[in-house]
């Protein structure tokens, strides 16, 4: 029953679009919501809304850059401790190791560094 509806309803709407009318009256219902919008004309508390939330956001900023520091800092230390661990027991991938440990690091630094920039401070 569910198979025969859909079926139907997709010839149906084929059909639709395949018409010229139907194209009309589907371009004819898309374009009222850019009427609708343009007729409300003032958009200024959407705007002020906007600014009060990036200020808000911004203050935010330089908590973020020191967590994300903390977080580098903590990333360090643990895999120092890993990289020494691995390297005490003579596993094969030390190099590896090392490798994320220190590009974890840097990239964490580096999105501290551009964070203030994103936001413009």
């Amino acid at each position: 029953m569910f198979k025969v509806l859909t079926k139907k309803v997709k010839s149906a709407g084929r059909a639709l679009l395949t018409s010229r009318a139907g194209m009309a009256m589907c371009m004819a219902l898309c374009s009222m919501g850019a009427f609708a919008q343009n007729a409300a004309g003032n958009y200024e508390a959407g705007t002020n809304a906007l600014t009060t939330v990036a200020t808000e956001i911004a203050k935010y900023v330089p908590i973020v850059v020191k967590l994300c520091y903390a977080i580098a800092g903590v990333v360090a230390i643990v895999g120092a401790i890993s990289v020494y661990i691995a390297m005490n027991n003579d596993e094969q991938d030390v190099k590896k190791k090392i490798m994320m440990v220190v590009g974890a690091c840097i990239f964490l630094i580096a999105a501290a560094q551009c964070l203030p920039l994103f936001f413009g401070l």
